[in-house]
């Protein structure tokens, strides 16, 4: 056997039970090994037996099945989303017409004729061909995904819905034909509304879906394609897939380092915090490794690619990613659940009625239902059971839901990329949070100044006009410190940068020696009346930053990142949830710990690789946890798809939002419990409105058996159970005055926009703030 495998995006899936319907569908086909279907990703990914099956036959199936595959390329993949969502709207329009056009001769026959039933030949006409025209024609591309799934032995809503419309016209075929009592136009009034009501159910999906994915792609800062190759003093560009090792690669100040390499020439800076989670950027020169995905700051380089193909570190996590989705538990939502035994019931109910009106007079001569077989009314109780069994309102109850949902989130600077996020959501019990640019801020900052020499005020004054002429990130957190404390510094008279250890400079005729401890030790500066501070502060995982002169030490300056404003309280909101917070980090113990106990955290996990967050998510997942992981790095990615649900925090990078289903669209950590309570919310709104959907359903499924209901009660149950699915979902919005188009409302442009923690969001923030705070391993890091 040769195990291969395929991954293609899929176009036209609307629902949970889309998902179901693909998945059954490749189960029963032989020589299928496993296959996985993500409703958020708009894909699938299938192991496969080569020498049995054909790459051609895979796509087969899916087209059969009436669904798309798309282009992989990004840029086509969204015009042929925008084109799914003009089809969409054109046959919403036309049933949507058809539908009223239909209502209205109802109503005609109701108050102007007063009467049931239809005496004009010309209205039995005109609502057959709307009915036909409405089932054959936006309504066409249901029944080709009904005919393959029966073909398939898969009962889903398509092929309900499509029981029901048939059921119509054949009630109203049997009235023109066989039973001139059966009311024929509205038998036929039954296969419009059913058929228009699902089309809508599908359009509302599709609309919510293609609004998320501009979202999405307004957060992306998608890495470029092509890399600068440097051949014989000749520079080109050439795409990243030509690059072969030992080739030189120049990377300019503020892009992406594309490949896996040695630095060869030039002395910069490089933020590696989406790859390692060190949250200070580390110093290279020369001789340094540099990892593919991380940032080139402040010097340009030239790197000589070490690595290349599928040991590179990005392809290494796109492998990690894939096997993530592969490996994610799959989900069984409670419409799956109520639909698995739903449809079989309704047409076996339907073929019983009929059964029992024309066997049961025959076998019980003498009996109250006499001694013929009663066809017809047999015929009339099977349709109406398949008519009435048809829930309009299961279609619209997750996806109102979502909207609902989705709106809340909206308000909320909070995008979700599909409904099923926000139902298992509620469900999940431990919440793995990475560290840097998730609790933390991610951004070097000043946490504390000692003087030992003078006051503070003296210490940073003197640090930051040493450092005025320096481009490290460390010197722009001293003299930012400086400005918002209204510190006047001035140039230094002399500069010199020591790479890789810290700056001398004359500051108002006094030399100057700003850096690391160790370096100011080789420089003669006699550091023992502040080594307890020091030791002090980088036990609390903060890099440390001496100042001094000729002498001996001024001051200390503690730089860490940040823990953000609202961790502490969004830990103590989800232990009040009954949540396990968890932190895993692929920075240093030490730092891990500090960040940790500041926001309330016992279960740390610090040095971990991205496979290590994907493994130990796969262990809790496998011990029955429910486990939602947040995070905003490269190195979060496989963790991301790995967990029952991702959370990217929307300031992160490109390939963390591509992995994850929900995003937060700001950096406000407590972002991730307004998520779960919306969750909650919805899912209860979920469940009241499947609740209210069935009792419609059960009660006239159970009453069309007698053959004494009228279809017109069926068009009845239907829009009494819609409208009590549409009050439940949207009255409370609507008496305060919210719109439940909100959800509607996220675009590029406002994804891509930081929220901010109050004005624009629309939710409370608490003021506490955590005091301590931690940066990275402070002998890696210099000024």
């Amino acid at each position: 056997m040769s195990t291969a495998s395929a991954q293609y995006d899929i176009g036209g899936m609307s629902c949970s039970f889309c998902v179901e319907s693909i998945r059954k569908a490749y189960e029963r086909t032989e020589g299928v090994e496993e296959v996985n279907v993500s409703l958020a990703h708009e894909e699938i990914r299938i192991q496969y037996d080569s020498a049995a099956l054909s790459e051609v036959e895979l796509k087969d199936t899916l087209r059969d099945l009436g669904y798309t595959i798309r282009d992989p390329d990004k840029q086509t993949q969204f015009e042929e989303q925008q084109q799914e969502v003009k089809r969409a709207t054109r046959r919403v329009t036309l049933a949507g017409a058809a539908a009223l056009v239909t209502a209205g001769l109802m109503l005609f026959m109701i108050f102007v004729r007063g009467t049931f039933e239809s005496e004009a030949r010309w209205m039995d006409l005109v609502t057959l061909g709307l009915a036909l025209g409405t089932m054959f024609g936006p309504g066409r591309y249901i029944g080709v995904k009904a005919y393959n799934s029966l073909r398939r032995r898969i009962f889903n809503q398509h092929v309900l819905l499509e029981a029901g419309a048939f059921a119509g016209l054949v009630g109203g075929f049997l009235g023109l034909f066989v039973f001139p009592s059966f009311p024929t136009v509205h038998f036929f009034a039954v296969s419009v509304f059913i058929t228009t009501y699902h089309i809508l159910s599908e359009y509302t999906s599709l609309i919510v879906r293609s609004r998320s994915s501009q979202a999405v792609r307004g957060l992306l800062d998608l890495q470029p394609d092509t890399a600068r190759r440097v051949r014989d003093g000749t520079v080109e560009e050439v795409e990243i897939s030509e690059l072969e090792t030992d080739d030189h690669v120049r990377v300019n100040p503020g892009e992406r380092i594309p490949v896996d390499g040695i630095v060869i020439a030039g002395e910069t800076t490089v933020d590696e915090s989406v790859v390692t989670g060190e949250s200070v950027p580390g110093d290279k020169i020369p001789g340094d490794e540099v990892v593919g995905g991380s940032i080139n700051e402040t010097g340009t380089l030239l790197v000589e690619v070490t690595t290349t193909g599928d040991d590179a570190f990005l392809n290494q996590v796109a492998r990690q990613i894939e096997k993530a989705r592969t490996m994610k538990p799959g989900v069984v939502q409670l419409a799956d659940r109520v639909l698995k035994y739903f449809v079989p019931s309704v047409l076996a109910v339907a073929a019983a009625s009929f059964l029992f009106w024309v066997l049961v007079p025959v076998l019980w001569t003498g009996g109250p239902l006499g001694s013929e077989p009663n066809v017809k009314r047999g015929a009339f109780a099977a349709l109406a059971v398949l008519v009435l069994g048809y829930p309009c309102a299961l279609g619209m109850a997750t996806p109102l839901a979502l909207i609902r949902g989705g709106g809340l989130a909206a308000n909320r600077g909070i995008l979700l990329r599909s409904g099923d996020a926000f139902q298992i959501f509620q469900d999940v019990d431990t919440i793995v949070l990475d560290k840097t640019g998730t609790m933390t801020t991610g951004e070097p900052a000043v946490e504390a100044v000692v003087a030992l020499r003078g006051d503070e005020h003296s210490v940073i004054r003197r640090a930051a006009s040493a450092e005025v002429f320096s481009e490290h990130p460390l010197a722009d957190a001293i003299r930012e410190y400086a400005n918002e404390r209204s510190i006047e510094f001035s140039d230094p008279e002399t500069f010199d940068s020591v790479t890789g250890k810290g700056v001398r400079a004359t500051v108002e005729g006094e030399q100057t020696l700003v850096g690391k401890p160790g370096w100011l030790t080789e420089e003669g500066v006699d550091l023992m009346v502040a080594r307890g501070d020091i030791d002090r502060l980088q036990e609390r995982g903060e890099t440390v930053v001496c100042v001094a002169d000729d002498e001996s030490v001024i001051g200390l300056v503690a730089i860490g990142d940040p823990v953000k404003n609202d961790a502490d309280s969004t830990v103590e909101r989800m232990r009040a949830a009954g949540i396990t917070p968890v932190m895993s980090t692929g920075d240093n113990e030490r730092t891990a710990n500090a960040v940790a106990a500041t926001v309330g955290i016992d279960r740390v996990m610090a040095d971990v690789l991205p496979d290590d967050k994907r493994a130990e998510i796969r262990r809790l997942q496998d011990g029955g946890e429910r486990v939602a992981m947040v995070g905003d790095g490269i190195n979060d990615a496989p963790a991301l798809t790995q967990a029952d649900i991702g959370i990217a925090v929307g300031a992160g990078t490109d390939i963390a939002i591509e992995s994850a289903d929900i995003i937060l669209m700001g950096d406000r950590l407590g972002g991730v419990m307004d998520a779960y309570e919306i969750a909650e919310s919805s899912y209860r709104k979920t469940t009241q409105n499947l609740l209210a959907a069935f009792s419609f359903n059960g009660i006239g499924v159970t009453a069309a058996t007698t053959g004494l209901v009228h279809p017109v009660f069926a068009m009845i149950a239907m829009i009494l159970s819609v409208s009590a699915v549409l009050v439940n979902s949207f009255a409370g919005q609507l008496l305060r005055g919210e719109s439940p188009n909100t959800a509607f409302a996220v675009d590029s442009g406002t994804a891509a926009a930081d929220v901010d923690d109050s004005a624009s969001t629309g939710c409370e923030t608490k003021p506490d703030a955590a005091d301590a705070n931690t940066s990275a391993e402070p002998d890696t890091q210099n000024t």
